[in-house]
């Protein structure tokens, strides 16, 4: 049986081959090839890493003054005169992360620098925590345990839940699962599950949220996919890591060196603006000049993909597909991530990491001073702490305002630290997420294009296999490459993934509207009554 096809085994749930490397094929390229990667987030960078080692002639074009996107870091000097280097915000490594991880193999193949963060609580001012960690990793065993050792879902909620709803997050796979799923709402799924307020704020708001969208922004078949992903489908179970230094020495500047190692050009501050056909070429405007180049990887974030490609009408014209899809694209809305440097510690039995639920704005907290050597040692310096706030699909105004609701959210929750004096913040407000709104599959651009020579990488991409967050980023980076490869007759990189298919896929769900809301039906269980 294909692998990839196959059905999630119970109690043997194991990592599927997605693509296999053909060992007939010669590793590197030929020489003279040359590829241009437009963007150095995890996907840009995942990309050109393993064009460079394979023998491409790589440039890799960044806007920004330092390497990673949404996963960036940069020098940051405290009042103190403390150097530390600050982040776009905290990031969990996922352990079924298969091919960010190889690519963070590149850096140490032990991975060394991550380190287990402890527990993946979900706290409320309302209801006592939830804690996802220590499941099995296979269903139906996750299911059970969750099930006993919960405080918010009980027998009355199954018995409850509309079991045609609930199969459907047994039941992922790609094509039913987006016609089934697609055009509902999150929020839409969710009250047809019939659980309780405490069950689907404690299980699955948090969850939703961390997608950067709100339950009725979402599509609900993006929800199915990712609950499958995350943790139905997940050989690991819900463990993640993080690193235990900060992104910039651990992440980006050995990445930065390995690059440069294999014969790449690293550009920092290289805004492209404009792209235009050349040929069998494509030519890249930039601030102080231009560059040509057969191979083109786009991988920005989608609000500036869509700019790039507005902002370039001949390709537009010589791709249309790409510029439509392009077009179509939607960011969610904004994220906001502050820092504060306080004057004391938290309480001694705060997780690392928290998610939270119930709150107006926020949405996660994170003690960076118990997760990142820098941070600890400023507080054992100062007798401090540092604590990292994060708010997704914010609805603040601006950053100080996010903070503010934040800091008093934080209060209610932590009463420790109501009376913590700030010694400095760090705050920043930003929309550069993708949205996956109800409807949109099948509308975003593919890593393939209609305009041969240019692929597109990053979170928001249309990808064959299923993925999230950072690894939907680094698979489609590798894809990218892959593609080169292919057209210049090499080998493959290797790309492993969860199990493609629910444990009940193929069972027939389908959803009908005949009255007010969404019903869901099983096709065929009147005609077995009859039988």
């Amino acid at each position: 049986m294909d692998e990839l096809h196959s059905r999630a085994a119970p109690f043997r749930m194991r990592p599927r081959r997605l693509v296999t490397p053909d060992p007939a094929l010669p590793v590197d390229v030929p020489a003279g090839t040359e590829a241009v990667v437009v963007g150095a987030g995890v996907a840009g960078v995942s990309a050109a890493v393993v064009l460079a080692e394979r023998g491409v002639r790589v440039t890799l074009l960044e806007a920004a003054p330092t390497l990673g996107g949404r996963l960036g870091a940069w020098p940051h000097t405290l009042p103190d005169g403390t150097e530390q280097v600050v982040e776009h915000g905290f990031h969990a490594f996922f352990r079924h992360y298969y091919t960010w991880r190889s690519v963070l193999g590149r850096i140490d193949p032990d991975l060394g620098f991550l380190a287990p963060v402890g527990g993946y609580p979900v706290i409320s001012r309302t209801w006592p925590p939830e804690d996802l960690t220590g499941l099995p990793a296979a269903p139906p065993l996750n299911l059970a345990a969750l099930l006993l050792r919960s405080p918010s879902l009980g027998l009355g909620d199954l018995s409850g839940a509309d079991s045609a709803a609930g199969l459907g997050l047994l039941a992922y796979d790609r094509s039913t699962t987006t016609a089934q799923f697609d055009g509902v709402t999150a929020a839409e799924f969710l009250a047809r599950m019939g659980m309780s307020e405490r069950a689907r704020q404690m299980l699955f708001e948090a969850f939703a949220r961390s997608f950067f969208c709100n339950q009725d922004e979402l599509s609900a078949g993006e929800l199915v996919a990712m609950f499958h992903y995350y943790f139905l489908g997940n050989p690991e179970g819900i463990a993640f890591d993080a690193p235990d230094t900060d992104h910039l020495t651990c992440i980006w500047e050995p990445f930065t060196r390995i690059l440069e190692k294999n014969g790449a050009d690293v550009r920092t501050g290289t805004r492209v603006a404009g792209i235009v056909p050349e040929g069998q070429r494509w030519r890249l405007e930039l601030g102080g000049g231009s560059l040509s180049t057969r191979h083109l990887v786009l991988a920005l974030d989608p609000g500036g993909l869509a700019s790039l490609l507005a902002a370039s009408p001949d390709t537009a014209a010589a791709a249309p597909l790409l510029a439509q899809r392009c077009a179509s694209l939607r960011v969610a809305p904004p994220f906001a991530v502050t820092r504060l440097w306080l004057d004391r510690d938290v309480a001694a039995d705060r997780a690392t990491f928290s998610a939270v639920s119930g709150e107006q704005t926020l949405d996660s907290i994170t003690v960076y001073s118990r997760l990142e050597r820098p941070s600890a040692d400023w507080a054992a310096r100062t007798g401090g702490s540092v604590v990292e706030l994060h708010s997704y699909s914010c609805d603040a105004p601006d950053a100080a305002t996010a903070t503010a609701r934040m800091r008093a959210e934080l209060a209610a929750l932590w009463p420790e630290t109501l009376d913590a004096h700030v010694v400095h913040r760090q705050e920043r407000l930003e929309a550069t997420a993708p949205a996956f709104p109800p409807g949109s599959a099948g509308t975003r651009p593919t890593v393939r294009t209609d305009a041969r020579g240019i692929r597109v990488a990053g979170d928001f991409v249309e990808l064959p296999y299923l993925a999230g967050l950072m690894e939907r980023a680094s698979m489609s980076g590798v894809l990218a490459a892959n593609d080169i490869l292919a057209e210049s007759g090499a080998r493959a990189e290797g790309i492993l993934g969860v199990p493609q298919r629910g444990l009940f896929a193929g069972l027939p769900v389908t959803p009908r509207t005949d009255g007010p809301g969404l019903r869901f039906s099983r096709p065929g269980s009147a005609r077995r009554a009859r039988g």
